[in-house]
């Protein structure tokens, strides 16, 4: 895949960018550890002041930043800018709060006594140079809720972006250098996939993230397993979002319609399957569907849109065959299921919000995500069903559930088998609460005092006397 900035909304390749050569990516490697010497030794103070600086000139460039990213992979306008002032939020986070998250831990006296010590304390020491391999989906959000707490930790960073964001990825270099983080503490490589195995098996590489497809974290983790080095996975998920029968059937169906098309559906914790109690399924399917038929759908870059383009043509391509599959086994299209007729949207790789019913396990779809603004919902008898079609999934990245029912919550949050569960509301991500999932989706967690520690030396010093 080529290095391009290809605007999704009309098809036209706006900028091509030649990719690294391996003296380039030398040269990068090496600033990267001799930065990493030095910024081991700083002080959070003084991490902080930077990381601030670095939330400020963000601010500052939210409309051009936005911009950028709607540009290169089409989501709307106004998810842009709330990406990126969610992201000098998570920045000012772990600048206030990263030396805390990291103090010095103290076992009990009486602990510290029976192993014949004297004195003994926990510190977190940071890894050295951390690499990301990151998506485009979310091209700021997911680089930032790297970098800012690795960078806090002690730890400097390499980014591999997308081949379809590149502008993205050279802004957050740009971002980070502004604000004056030393020259190697972070840097985009602009490299293809092929070559993504050479840097992580480069001895300065310490650890590995990633945040992608189930097929490029098991690519990843097997060099780096290989090589014994540290991994976190945030790999694919197909959430399923519960609307059992105590429900407020209206809200539930308002909210999944947000939780379905956020970043035109192209989000890993993106409600995808909806379950829904016998009792109130026919209530919340119509205004679900209806909601879902009035979507906006349109340029990114317009004031109004509310559904962009798939970011790729491929993208497209495989929501038309899962879509196909469903339908050729017996799924019903409530609305939606094909590209839009309006012949302003022809150039670009669009897709229409749709809701399918009657899916089934010999469907591809009731095992595979849907990447972009599809929907399937499924009709329950109880809430055992409900939690047995929810975990009939190889993911397990989020989950939602809508009841008012005390005990409904207590089975959910003991059965579910995800890394969240969220009660009458939509998944979301907040810099307070650790990020990941289970099975398929894969393991670690991202964001919170969990997040930072993951590139973390967890060093035990013991003294006898």
């Amino acid at each position: 895949m080529a290095i391009a900035t290809v605007n999704p909304a009309d098809g036209r390749t706006v900028e091509v960018f030649d990719p690294l050569d391996e003296a380039a990516v030398e040269r990068r490697l090496a600033r990267a550890q001799s930065a990493f010497e030095s910024w081991r030794l700083t002080t959070f103070a003084h991490r902080a002041e930077l990381m601030h600086r670095a939330a400020e000139l963000l601010d500052q460039a939210n409309d051009k930043v936005a911009r950028t990213m709607t540009l290169e992979m089409g989501k709307p306008l106004a998810q842009a800018r709330a990406e990126a002032a969610k992201c000098a939020k998570a920045m000012r986070w772990y600048a206030d709060r990263a030396e805390a998250l990291l103090a010095d831990e103290h076992p009990a006296r009486e602990d510290v006594q029976d192993s014949g010590g004297v004195s003994a304390f926990v510190r977190y020491r940071p890894l050295g140079p951390v690499l990301a391999v990151m998506p485009w989906n979310f091209p700021f959000w997911q680089v930032v809720r790297f970098a800012a707490p690795a960078l806090m930790a002690g730890n400097v960073g390499l980014l591999k972006h997308a081949s379809n964001v590149p502008r993205t990825a050279l802004a957050l270099e740009e971002l980070f250098a502004r604000a004056g983080f030393p020259q190697g503490c972070f840097q985009t490589l602009l490299i293809g996939s092929s070559a993504v195995e050479a840097v992580i098996r480069d001895e300065r590489i310490a650890a590995v993230t990633l945040t992608g497809s189930e097929g490029a974290g098991r690519s990843v983790a097997a060099v780096a397993g290989d090589e014994i080095k540290k991994t976190v996975l945030e790999l694919g998920g197909s959430d399923p979002f519960l609307v059992l029968a105590s429900a407020d059937v209206a809200a539930a169906a308002e909210r999944a319609v947000t939780a379905r098309v956020q970043n035109n559906g192209q989000s890993c914790i993106a409600a995808k399957r909806f379950v829904v109690h016998a009792d109130v399924y026919e209530e919340f399917l119509s205004a679900f569907t209806a909601r879902m038929r009035a979507l906006t759908v349109g340029d990114p870059a317009a004031e109004g849109t509310e559904v962009g383009p798939v970011a790729t043509e491929q993208g497209r391509t495989d929501l038309e065959e899962l879509v196909a599959d469903a339908v050729g086994h017996g799924a019903s299209v409530e609305c939606g299921g094909g590209r839009p007729d309006d012949p302003a949207l022809a150039g670009g790789w669009y897709y229409l919000p749709t809701v399918l019913t009657g899916v089934t396990p010999r469907m591809r779809i009731h095992r595979e995500e849907a990447f972009g603004p599809v929907a399937t919902v499924y009709r329950v008898a109880d809430l055992d069903e409900a939690i047995a079609v929810a975990n009939d999934s190889p993911f397990g990245l989020s989950s939602n559930v809508w009841t008012t029912d005390d005990a409904d919550r207590e089975r959910c949050v003991r059965d579910l088998r995800a890394g969240g569960v969220f009660f009458n509301g939509m998944t979301a991500s907040h810099p307070a609460f650790p990020f990941g999932g289970v099975k398929r989706s894969g393991y670690g967690r991202e964001l919170s005092g969990h997040g930072i520690r993951e590139f973390c030396n967890v060093t035990t010093v013991w003294s006898g006397s």
